[in-house]
């Protein structure tokens, strides 16, 4: 089967060629890799590469009925209504806002440019709220960062904070969500639903801790694995690399995640990357869950926690807040270190904390890790006690 590129990155082209792939008879669509080649499976819509928070590329061959899939899954969960495109459209969690929309017969809303609570309220509120006469639910899909952004402005800005409740589900994923800012949401009014998946399941599979219909969970060896109609085919060009992450058991074909996690009376928890672990001092350390206390302190929701070398204890990590003047690094430090060490342990605790202006991320609104490790190279010791 033939794949192309869209004309451009512009959600617009993105729309048409997507609406020829998964209503007609298009070509399969290419998204964010440069001169793709190969042959693609019959019925695949899209192929997404992206380097990820790791720098690491993948191309990921996803079906038409893996979209569509996906799409009637989620408004048997959320309700089908009008979509606002407010996510790069290159990524999945972007193609899958636009499906959900053209499934539905509308044409998405779009934010265009980098994202702004003002365009992105002004886009919200001027969606159509009535259709003869019925009215029309909204949605839409955000990442943290942006979640965040938006409740910092209705904070002063009435607009922001009524585009913010005008949405009957706000769609958040891409990384964890603190929960100092989903209550944040909830007193704002704003109706959050948390989504967990990745390219390789169409995108958001599990709603809220739960599967959406179709979707199957397991815990194997302590890693979280997903089954189920939304599986992508595998990776474009790499066959080996697809039977290692798409494995058959049982008769069933699984995804491994790569995450840890567990399942408690149907409901997901994930722990955090499997990889994304540290020796120190001969401990293992999970730095998602250092991140997950970390970001449990007020005002630091959107810290980031990376690994550092260490040459007392192998293996350290170090703290990046953004907006804090450097001269608050070490009084932060030593409430990081408290929490850290009381919510997962002394060897968890982290050996610096790096002020910045900003935090870099990539075009999917995630935290580009890749970079903040080179950002902090060598710096840091691990004053332990």
């Amino acid at each position: 089967m033939r794949l192309e590129a869209p004309a451009s990155d512009d959600p617009r082209d993105v729309v048409r060629s997507l609406r020829a792939a998964v209503l007609g008879a298009g070509p399969a669509v290419a998204l964010g890799g440069a001169g793709l080649l190969g042959d693609v499976p019959p019925g695949t819509a899209v192929v997404v590469t992206t380097s990820g928070s790791t720098g690491v590329p993948k191309s990921v061959v996803i079906s038409r009925n893996a979209l569509i899939s996906s799409a009637y899954a989620t408004a048997a969960r959320i309700g089908e209504g009008a979509w606002l495109l407010a996510v790069p459209a290159t990524y999945v969690a972007g193609v899958q806002v636009i499906v959900r929309a053209l499934l539905a017969d509308r044409e998405p809303a779009v934010v265009a440019g980098p994202f702004r609570p003002e365009p992105f309220a002004a886009a919200a509120l001027g969606m159509a709220s009535h259709l003869d006469g019925a009215r029309v639910p909204r949605y839409t899909s955000l990442v943290p960062a942006q979640l965040q952004r938006l409740l910092d402005a209705a904070e002063h800005d009435a607009t922001v904070a009524q585009a913010l409740r005008s949405f009957e589900a706000i769609l958040i994923g891409g990384q964890a969500l603190a929960p100092s800012v989903r209550e944040r949401a909830e007193a704002a009014g704003a109706r959050v639903v948390r989504t967990y998946g990745s390219s390789e399941t169409s995108g958001g599979c599990v709603y809220d801790g739960v599967p959406l219909d179709g979707v199957g969970m397991a815990i194997v060896d302590g890693e979280v694995r997903l089954s189920g109609p939304t599986l992508a085919e595998g990776y474009l060009g790499d066959p080996e690399r697809t039977a290692s992450v798409f494995p058959r058991a049982d008769g069933t074909r699984w995804y491994r995640t790569g995450d840890g996690g567990q399942i408690d009376d149907g409901v997901l928890h994930v722990t955090g990357r499997l990889d994304n672990v540290i020796v120190s001092g001969g401990v293992n350390v999970s730095l998602d869950r250092v991140e997950a206390a970390v970001r449990g302190i007020p005002g630091l929701e959107s810290a980031v926690v990376v690994p550092i070398p260490d040459a007392a204890w192998g293996q350290g990590s170090a703290v990046v807040v953004p907006g804090i003047a450097a001269s608050r690094e070490r009084d932060l430090l030593a409430v990081i270190r408290e929490v850290v060490g009381t919510a997962v342990g002394a060897p968890a605790r982290p050996a610096c904390v790096v002020a910045v202006d900003e935090l870099p991320t990539l075009r999917s609104g995630k935290p580009d890790r890749a970079m903040l490790r080179r950002l902090v190279g060598e710096g840091g010791q691990n004053p332990r006690d």
